[in-house]
């Protein structure tokens, strides 16, 4: 189905996610540019074929009402509606794990991690509970954990249109839902509330401090059973250092009765407020401490971006990567100003290029070239600098360090750590090449990329609080300016005028 077009707008790529009712996809938006993902639907998998209509209408409706709940917290709903056979969701495309991954990277789960995503989680739940919402199915594969630490729930509003009766069982003999996250009253087919979802609350943070839901079992009605009747493990009978007030929280979320567990979210949140973390340093990106360690700081940096969603590449009836018409379809998205999908559609064609004719070979290298400018053009250039640089050391060890193409490559990859806030190692990289385009090299130097790189490194120095060295570079190319293009090129005002702010800076 990857190629596939929704609504005569989203192209599917990759699956990211499968169920029995549908499945997850990361598309294309060709109206706006842009990566989503995309959640299909069927109907006849969930219902009667004389109640896909009707259901048809209740999540488009249920989509609306959810579209209006706006939270951090809350992936963003840009699209609903039904294609052909399929009901679909278009949301914001969230990087990061699901908490499933997370949990599973990090096992055993840190008790403050766990604090901190279920405050996280209290914050969402009181604002979709104010509309009034219920989630319906919260569990780990539907909350994402950025790589600020922040946490994301997705989902929400389509467990309301296919939970009309939790009790029915498909042909399969599954129930609809997730059973290991079933409120005791939604697995008898009762009224469900917020406090259904707080009980999900429970079983999440139950999962993350020991490791396994409370109600495990080999079939779906086992589980239930289990739910209804049995009282849940004591998470410090598995884990003792965990703190008595967290586990008595826990066992109030999981009480069967819905009038036992608290009041509402905000009751939960001023429970696990005095357990959140207040000092400290994050341990890095994907930390669910962070947002209390640091409120509100910048993304942290990453050393290395993840990798793009692979685009389908464009491929010739045999099968095989086409490379040129891979190549001609980036140029007409470049021409139609579609730099994300051509960008996708270079990163998806670059393996298979390099499989078929050699990873040093010309083809591979142009399109490794087009790859690095088009991202730079995007402006991802934590994702362009390492290809820059791969570029640069091929290109030295075949023509030289002062071959021209080397330089620019290397004078790419100096804009890119610029751009990053990377000041040393801008800084480092434009001073090695200035040597190169000076005159009174071997191929004449070349002026006017010298007086730019020049131009760069007082900037530099400015940002790094050198006032005295930025001020001596800025002069001197002041007068190498006037002297080669006259006191009234463009250049030479922009340096009289940054030289006059930084003496009035100093007089202030």
């Amino acid at each position: 189905m990857s190629g596939r077009v929704i609504a005569g707008r989203y192209e599917l790529s990759t699956v990211i996610g499968q169920g029995g009712m549908g499945q997850v996809w990361t598309a294309y938006d060709g109206r706006l540019d842009r990566r989503v993902a995309v959640k299909l639907l069927r109907p006849d998998h969930m219902a009667a074929a004389t109640a896909a209509d009707e259901m048809r209408r209740r999540f488009v409706r249920e989509c609306r009402v959810t579209a209006q709940v706006s939270h951090p917290g809350l992936v963003t709903v840009h699209d609903a509606g039904s294609d052909g056979d399929d009901l679909y969701l278009v949301m914001e495309y969230v990087d990061g794990a699901d908490l499933a991954d997370h949990l599973a990277e990090h096992d055993p789960y840190p008790w403050q991690w766990a604090v901190s995503v279920g405050a996280q989680l209290c914050g969402v739940l009181a604002a979709v509970h104010a509309v009034p919402i219920v989630h319906r199915d919260l569990k780990p594969r539907n909350v994402m954990v950025r790589p600020d630490g922040t946490v994301t729930v997705l989902d929400l509003g389509v467990a309301s249109v296919i939970d009309t009766d939790t009790t029915r069982l498909t042909h399969t003999g599954s129930p609809i839902g997730s059973p290991a996250y079933m409120a005791p009253e939604q697995a008898m087919g009762g009224a469900v509330g917020p406090y259904t979802d707080l009980y999900a609350l429970g079983i999440l943070l139950h999962e993350l401090l020991s490791g396994n839901v409370p109600f495990a079992g080999s079939t779906a009605l086992g589980i239930l059973h289990r739910h209804l009747y049995e009282p849940p493990l004591p998470v410090r009978q598995v884990r003792p250092e965990i703190p008595d007030a967290l586990e008595t929280l826990v066992l109030r979320l999981l009480a069967k009765d819905p009038q036992h567990r608290p009041s509402g979210a905000h009751e939960v949140y001023e429970a696990l407020a005095p357990l959140l973390p207040t000092r400290g340093t994050p341990a890095g990106p994907l930390d669910p401490t962070r947002p209390f360690l640091r409120p509100l700081a910048p993304w942290p940096d990453r050393a290395a971006p993840p990798p793009p969603p692979p685009a389908p590449p464009v491929a010739p009836p045999a099968g095989r990567p086409d490379v040129a018409a891979a190549v001609d379809e980036v140029k007409r998205l470049l021409g139609e100003g579609s730099i994300t999908r051509a960008v996708d559609i270079l990163g998806g064609i670059l393996p298979a290029a390099a499989a078929e004719h050699g990873e040093h070979s010309p083809v591979v290298r142009i399109l490794r070239k087009q790859y690095a400018t088009t991202l730079m053009d995007d402006g991802q250039y934590r994702r362009a600098l390492p290809e820059l640089r791969r570029l640069a050391d091929d290109r030295a060890a075949e023509a030289g360090p002062a071959d021209p193409q080397t330089l620019q490559f290397r004078y790419d990859a100096a804009l890119c750590l610029e751009q990053l806030g990377e000041t040393a190692a801008a800084l480092a990289e434009y001073r090695a090449l200035l040597p190169y385009h000076e005159a009174g090299q071997p191929a004449g130097g070349d002026p006017g990329r010298a007086f730019d790189i020049r131009h760069r490194i007082g900037h530099l120095l400015l940002a790094m609080g050198d006032h005295t060295g930025a001020h001596q570079q800025l002069q001197g190319l002041l007068h190498d300016t006037e002297r080669v293009y006259g006191p009234y090129h463009p250049l030479a005002a922009e340096l009289r005028r940054a030289l006059e702010r930084q003496q009035r800076m100093r007089g202030f």
